[in-house]
């Protein structure tokens, strides 16, 4: 296992509790987050959750635990279950429903959510980065109005060492394919937000539709590794496409393992989503 950064001791500094908010007081944050499409919540994780989180992550990659998800999904094991779930490793299942995070998004979302997938990550500090591109799957009554929001955890912070994350305010009003700006590769678009520098354990809330760009490292002294977890919710109210074919599967063993303790009743039930339609890239 390796880790190349330590959450307990960083020149950020600590974050001993959570941000916690209660319902009904971030009225100007939901309403931002309507317009721009994006919330960022700096040091949003404690450290003892991040100090397990790594570990996970770096068994995630360094097991070929992602690889065989992967292949469970759009590979030569399409449609078998992969040995390890990310919401089996206790500290990420955990991460699933932090209460704090649960709170802000029934403030975004409105309403009741459901989960939709979980994806784990480490990034080599010589990744190239990812083109611009959306991450919006449809449902089943083609409502845009539903909002589908993926949590972006950089666990590691996001700095000149691992990069940054561009964002399009307002990209999420159009209604266009996920890959409508690849061809632009990373290159800076007018009107874009650019966050380049968050301290360890921030989270990044995104409506999934916002169309995004990961850009690589400028530093030439990069050397860090970005540990990143992204984790995404549906608003209730149409059923989501799943990405999944074990999607079942993977719901059910959130129920199994008591992941929200029940005070999340919509979380992981079935009814919110379709059939699995085919092999969908992660």
């Amino acid at each position: 296992m390796r880790s190349s950064f330590s959450p307990a001791g960083t020149e950020f500094g600590g974050n001993a509790n959570p941000r916690v908010r209660s319902l009904g007081d971030t009225t100007e944050e939901r309403q931002k987050f309507e317009e721009r499409g994006y919330l960022v919540l700096p040091a949003f994780l404690p450290p003892p959750l991040l100090a397990r989180l790594v570990p996970e992550v770096d068994r995630w990659m360094d097991e070929g635990l992602r690889d065989r998800s992967i292949a469970c999904s759009t590979g030569p094991e399409a449609g078998a279950r992969p040995p390890v779930l990310e919401l089996e490793l206790p500290a990420h299942g955990e991460l699933l429903v932090h209460p704090p995070l649960m709170t802000v998004l029934a403030d975004i979302m409105g309403g009741a959510f459901t989960h939709h997938h979980l994806h784990s990550q480490r990034q080599g500090a010589g990744d190239s980065g990812k083109p611009w591109h959306h991450d919006h799957e449809p449902n089943d009554l083609g409502d845009r109005s539903l909002p589908m929001v993926h949590a972006l955890h950089y666990l590691g912070g996001l700095d000149e060492a691992v990069g940054s994350l561009a964002v399009l305010p307002g990209s999420h009003r159009e209604d266009v394919p996920k890959d409508f700006r690849a061809a632009l590769g990373t290159t800076a678009l007018p009107g874009e937000a650019v966050i380049d520098r968050l301290p360890h354990g921030s989270t990044v809330l995104i409506n999934s539709a916002v169309f995004h760009a990961r850009r690589p490292a400028l530093s030439s002294l990069a050397g860090r590794d970005r540990y990143f977890v992204d984790a995404s919710y549906c608003r209730t109210g149409a059923r989501w496409r799943p990405v999944k074919p074990y999607w079942r599967y993977m719901l059910a063993r959130a129920r199994e393992l008591g992941l929200g303790s029940g005070q999340w009743p919509e979380l992981f039930d079935e009814r919110h989503f379709t059939e699995f339609p085919g092999a969908v890239g992660r």
